[in-house]
């Protein structure tokens, strides 16, 4: 049985633990050390593996941290080179081919963001349940069959960021960079219209915009959509 927990999810930090009872992973270290060591209850031996999608601090900002403390970074070559770090725990993934940590087969798919070479990733364990994970992306091409979780960004909505460009208090260049790099409320209705929901359990609203979000219409709108249950961290 699959269970999520947050431990941060915004533009200042993205953290979250994955477990299937069998094999704990990292998804993201863009906070501090010490409060991943928290979230773990400072049992970081357990950790399998840490999945990062890509190079801006947000994501992966206890990158070091969490190799010096013996835990493998899965992330593609892209992020690797644009970080500059070399070490031994680092493994280069690429997209659509698929690898294994403990329990979990994991498949790497490209995404649509201003970096290098951005990923999400599709978790399945061993009962056959599926997980997604989507951040940081402005378009997910690709269609899911039976997933059973989804964790995907809702950084924002079109209709919100526009009033406030009207009212001054968003840049009005700030749009061109949030189409071209952030999964919008609009959008993500629109994937998840086009996927096979029928075995979702639930969906997480990942990494809302401090300013052009707002969580209970996201988490209202969604639910109603779906008919799931929605958490917005």
């Amino acid at each position: 049985m699959i269970e999520i927990t947050a431990l941060a999810s915004s533009s200042k930090g993205n953290c979250y633990r994955v477990t299937d009872g069998h094999t704990p992973l990292l998804l993201e270290c863009g906070i501090n050390y010490r409060e991943i060591q928290k979230g773990f209850d400072f049992n970081m031996s357990e950790v399998a593996g840490c999945l990062i999608t890509h190079e801006h601090g947000d994501h992966c900002k206890s990158i070091k941290e969490v190799l010096k403390a013996g835990i493998d970074i899965y992330t593609s070559s892209g992020t690797v080179d644009t970080l500059g770090i070399s070490h031994h725990r680092i493994k280069r993934v690429k997209a659509m081919e698929q690898f294994q940590i403990g329990t979990w087969s994991i498949l790497p798919f490209d995404v649509q963001h201003d970096v290098s070479e951005p990923l999400g990733f599709l978790l399945a364990n061993q009962e056959g349940e599926k997980l997604l994970f989507a951040t940081d992306t402005y378009y997910i091409k690709y269609k899911f069959q039976e997933l059973t979780h989804i964790l995907v960004e809702c950084n924002y909505s079109l209709e919100i960021l526009n009033q406030n460009i009207l009212d001054g208090s968003v840049p009005s260049v700030m749009k061109k960079r949030l189409l071209r790099s952030h999964f919008s409320l609009e959008n993500l209705k629109e994937f998840l219209k086009a996927n096979d929901l029928s075995k979702v359990q639930e969906i997480w609203l990942l990494h809302l915009s401090d300013s052009n979000s707002d969580e209970a219409l996201f988490k209202k709108e969604i639910m109603e959509l779906t008919g799931k249950m929605v958490y917005v961290p």
